[in-house]
């Protein structure tokens, strides 16, 4: 059996850093090549250090790293696309937090998942370059679920399985789906969801990019959308993501 690789080149995106002894930070990273990993950064903290503007959270960065003792080190870095748009937007820093929050609560060091890392990458070009993302967020949360296999039943009653008909339905997040207004006397727990709002997430679901983008939800819809998902995400996860409260005191009124 060959031994492993002493080296590593990687294209990733950081998702987070955390400061480490005097001068070091640990890394956490979500690579093309091989999914998640954490790796350290020597010195990267010191004035003189030259990799510490490639290795900022958010930015798309070409790394070499090396094998280490528990962890891997970052060796060289280059900066590919570093998003100044959202280091210098508080709104836009906001959503870009909540996305790399919910990729990193999401996954382990588990493997290459390259349609992952491409979902991760162009959600953060489209925050940092739309006017309004809220879109693109929601458009991640649909696309984030069913790449990891929790795509939500939209169409038919997750109780009874009959078609869902055009009118207000419930959802449940245990079940995963939508719950038909009969069933949901008997299915607990249930939130409301009504049709706009059901029509706009199965739009979401169902499309490109290029077709999703051009919807147009009234404010009440997006707030109803969002909170749906983020009771969906609570429940898959058993805790509450951090950003959505730092996302709400910052957002402006669109």
């Amino acid at each position: 059996m060959p031994a492993p690789s002493r080296t590593l080149r990687v294209e990733g995106i950081i998702l987070r850093h955390m400061d480490y002894g005097e001068a070091d930070r640990i890394l956490t990273l979500y690579t093309r090549e091989e999914g998640k990993l954490r790796a350290i950064a020597k010195g990267v903290r010191k004035v003189t250090s030259r990799k510490s503007g490639h290795l900022e959270p958010f930015t798309r960065s070409s790394l070499l790293l090396a094998r280490g003792h528990d962890l891997w080190i970052v060796t060289q870095a280059e900066a590919l696309d570093v998003h100044i748009q959202i280091s210098s937007d508080l709104t836009r820093f906001a959503y870009a937090s909540y996305v790399v929050e919910l990729l990193d609560r999401f996954t382990y060091e588990e493997g290459e998942n390259w349609r992952l890392y491409q979902l991760l990458t162009t959600t953060l070009e489209r925050i940092a370059t739309l006017e309004n993302p809220y879109l693109a967020v929601r458009y991640y949360d649909i696309r984030l679920l069913d790449l990891l296999g929790f795509r939500p039943e939209l169409h038919s009653c997750v109780s009874c399985e009959e078609k869902i008909e055009p009118r207000d339905q419930y959802f449940s997040a245990v079940q995963g789906g939508v719950v038909c207004p009969k069933c949901g006397l008997f299915v607990t727990p249930v939130v409301p969801v009504s049709m706009p709002t059901l029509k706009y997430l199965r739009h979401l679901q169902r499309s490109s990019w290029s077709d999703a983008c051009r919807a147009n939800p009234a404010p009440a819809i997006r707030q109803e959308m969002e909170t749906l998902l983020q009771n969906y995400f609570t429940h898959l996860l058993e805790h509450r993501l951090n950003t959505p409260r730092f996302l709400r005191e910052v957002r402006d009124e669109w």
